[in-house]
């Protein structure tokens, strides 16, 4: 067929589903949907300038606190949400779909089901990442890592991700291809896993468009984060990756998987086990033993099948060694998935006690996520990108020397990047453990914060690098695009699947549900559900893994509004409220956080870094002064100190509209507050808020009473001294 008659038929088949045409061999003729691969590997390079750039700022905020540029939206407590966003889901989302629609079609013969949930679901994805940004740096945040979204983009995410099964399925289930390929595998788990990790970690009852409340509290609320958050990095920046790796470094490297029956024990091995390693997150906190013990034996687990996959990855280039010298698109897969392999050591590694009681809390753990992100799914992307665009638009790579470069310039930011904040961790753990002979602690905790500066700095170069080499990839990728001519609709024919079915000689047994996608569905969610309800259910269900304490109170109506400040303003992600029973943590920050304490939280607020102290006895430390004063300046309190000012608090006047709606909202979830308490909320709350006023003006400090910061003080003043009551008194443990 000639080129203009391809032409022709690629324009006319454009704008619908897949049309097809039967040829005299009885093969069908269609047309894969490049299209829609384009726009998201579009996408995919913008949003990950985009997450580097967040990430690079908020690097250095911690460097140069002025770089928060005194402004609500540009602090740090904002600006990490959306860069950790915006790199996870913009990016790395983006560039799963670039790769499954790219892929699917291929392995199953067949365009996808359908152009227009195609389009819906592009269109859609980029939506929800705008309203993510606009949203976060509004302070709209559920304070919740990695789920920080508010309800209404919650729902929008639940739709967009129907769209995507469906089209996927749709196109699986029309397949010309009998047996299902080990990356579709992947791609499904990652379907029904994340559907239902994100549906049981958004419920929440809202009580407005732009805030709501977790339905769990405390430690249930903890749980069931990290069961999503460590399982949004396994399912939704590892297995539809594998997926993209078990398609893309064959076809890059000409060669065949190296183990299909390695591939099975990958898959069936990961999909069950890495459900069960979320409790890991919580060693050493309120969380029942029971339930860390479990989240230990199944992350060490994890080894097994993790570097199978690594293996059979690297394996695969048997023989083709020279070919990865040359191509730079192998070198980037090479060490993508080399860092998966350390990455996925280094994880179960983190998870045995004696492991993580140094490295919780400290910048170690932020440079094991970012061997992963900047190594395995960064680098991925990358050589995916620079094998599939020349293709898509029917040219050669405009350069591979600037593409060789990238690479060597991406891997030195990588390194300048983990290196350090590998040794700022290690420094940081054995500096708060560290005493004097004579049973004192040795450092403050400013004294670190200062240690860790030039260590950042060095991790904002890394960074820098690692954005150098991206955009040195845009470059080569516009010049290749301008010398192409793209293939929106790429002309295929195969035979159509029967069924009748001829099997020449003994097949493997697995087969069998290769030939089942539905089934493969159903099994896979089974699977991941398992470990999710042992974990979860008993948690719930069982009085004696939550003890209650007599003397822990609801929040008073200002405490609730301050609490909801701290969470806006993204507080949690520099300050823990969790203290171990280590003895230097108790030592530095009083008595050991017991479970029984957070079960009127919603969310939780236990943190998982301390870029600032432990607040967990914060409450009556200080008097009001000392607060009003931290946040309006924090060095005239802290000298040195990185966190930015939060001097808006002292003009924005507290919405005390919304203080029945949170009253009625808590009592919803359980909290108990007596009957018709909503209606005497806010006198309540304006007589305690009258009090700090007249506290500070003892200090000769003038505020109004109604002015946020005054809530802030409040749940401050609060945090923690619960459990001193407790102590003054018999305790009374249920």
């Amino acid at each position: 067929m000639s080129s203009s008659a391809l032409s022709a038929n690629s324009n006319e088949q454009s704008l619908g589903s897949e049309a097809k045409t039967a040829s005299p061999g009885g093969l069908d003729k269609f047309f894969y949907d490049n299209g829609i691969v384009r726009l998201f590997a579009y996408a995919t390079v913008f949003w990950g300038i985009v997450g580097m750039l967040a990430g690079i700022l908020a690097a250095f905020q911690l460097v140069f606190p002025s770089l928060n540029f005194g402004l609500a939206a540009t602090t740090f407590g904002r600006v990490r949400p959306v860069h950790t966003n915006a790199v996870i889901f913009a990016f790395v989302g983006n560039g799963i779909f670039m790769g499954v629609y790219y892929s699917l079609q291929r392995l199953c013969k067949a365009r996808m089901f359908s152009d227009k949930l195609s389009k819906f679901h592009f269109w859609g994805w980029q939506s929800i990442i705008v309203l993510a940004a606009v949203s976060l740096l509004a302070g709209y945040t559920t304070g919740k890592e990695y789920a920080e979204l508010e309800w209404p983009i919650d729902i929008l995410i639940a739709l967009v991700w129907v769209a995507f099964g469906w089209n996927m399925f749709g196109t699986i289930i029309k397949r010309r291809e009998r047996h299902l390929y080990v990356a579709i595998w992947f791609y499904i788990a990652t379907f029904v896993t994340v559907a239902m990790l994100h549906i049981v970690n958004s419920i929440e009852i809202p009580i407005s468009l732009t805030k709501s409340y977790s339905w769990y509290a405390g430690v249930q609320d903890a749980l069931v984060q990290w069961w999503y958050g460590h399982n949004a990095v396994a399912f939704f920046l590892t297995t539809p990756y594998l997926g993209i790796m078990y398609y893309f470094l064959p076809k890059a490297a000409n060669r065949p998987v190296y183990s299909y029956r390695l591939s099975i024990i990958h898959f069936w091995a990961l999909t069950f086990i890495y459900i069960w390693a979320g409790p890991h997150h919580l060693l050493y906190t309120a969380l029942p033993d029971w339930a860390q013990s479990l989240g230990v034996v199944f992350s060490v687990m994890l080894i097994a099948p993790s570097w199978g996959g690594m293996l059979n990855g690297l394996l695969t280039l048997r023989g083709a060694w020279d070919k990865v010298r040359e191509e730079p698109v192998l070198k980037f897969m090479v060490v993508a998935v080399t860092a998966y392999g350390m990455a996925t050591f280094e994880g179960p590694m983190l998870s045995l006690k004696n492991v993580n009681a140094i490295s919780h809390f400290t910048d170690w753990t932020v440079a094991h996520v970012h061997v992963g992100a900047l190594g395995w799914n960064g680098f991925l992307t990358f050589g995916v990108l620079y094998w599939l665009i020349p293709r898509v638009f029917r040219t050669e790579l405009y350069s591979k020397k600037l593409a060789n470069w990238h690479f060597w310039i991406g891997t030195l930011g990588i390194v300048f990047y983990v290196v350090p904040m590998y040794w700022a961790g290690f420094m940081q753990s054995l500096a708060w453990k560290e005493f004097t002979p004579e049973g004192q602690l040795k450092y403050q905790f400013m004294e670190t914060v200062q240690q860790m500066r030039p260590f950042y700095a060095m991790r904002g170069v890394g960074g820098t690098l690692f954005l150098i080499g991206a955009l040195m990839m845009c470059y080569n990728l516009y010049k290749t695009i301008a010398k192409g001519n793209v293939l929106n609709d790429e002309p295929a024919e195969a035979a159509p699947l029967t069924k009748v079915y001829v099997e020449h000689g003994k097949t493997h047994w697995h087969r069998w549900i290769e030939r089942k996608p539905v089934q493969m569905m159903v099994l896979s969610l089974v699977l991941v559900g398992i470990g999710g309800m042992v974990e979860i259910i008993p948690t719930f269900m069982v009085k004696s893994n939550i003890p209650t304490i007599s003397s822990v109170k609801p929040y008073t109506p200002l405490e609730l509004h301050g609490r909801d400040i701290y969470v806006k303003e993204g507080c949690y992600n520099c300050h823990s409220q969790m203290i171990r029973p280590f003895r230097s943590e108790v030592a530095r920050y009083g008595e050991y956080s017991k479970a029984g304490e957070f079960v009127y939280d919603h969310p939780f607020q236990w943190g998982s870094k301390r870029t600032g102290p432990d607040l967990a006895r914060i409450g009556g430390k200080y008097p009001d002064s000392w607060h009003f004063n931290h946040m309006y300046e924090p060095t005239s309190m802290s000298p040195n100190s990185i966190m930015p000012n939060y001097q808006w608090l002292f003009e924005n006047v507290l919405d005390t509209s919304t203080t029945r709606a949170k009253i009625m909202a808590m009592q919803t979830l359980g909290v108990p507050y007596e009957k018709g308490y909503e209606d005497i909320a806010n006198a309540e709350l304006m007589k305690q808020a009258d009090a700090i006023r007249d506290n500070l003006a003892k200090d000769k400090i003038t505020v109004k009473s109604d002015k946020e910061i005054v809530a802030l003080i409040a749940y401050l003043q609060r945090i923690g001294t619960d459990i001193k009551l407790e102590q003054k008194t018999t305790a009374n443990v249920k």
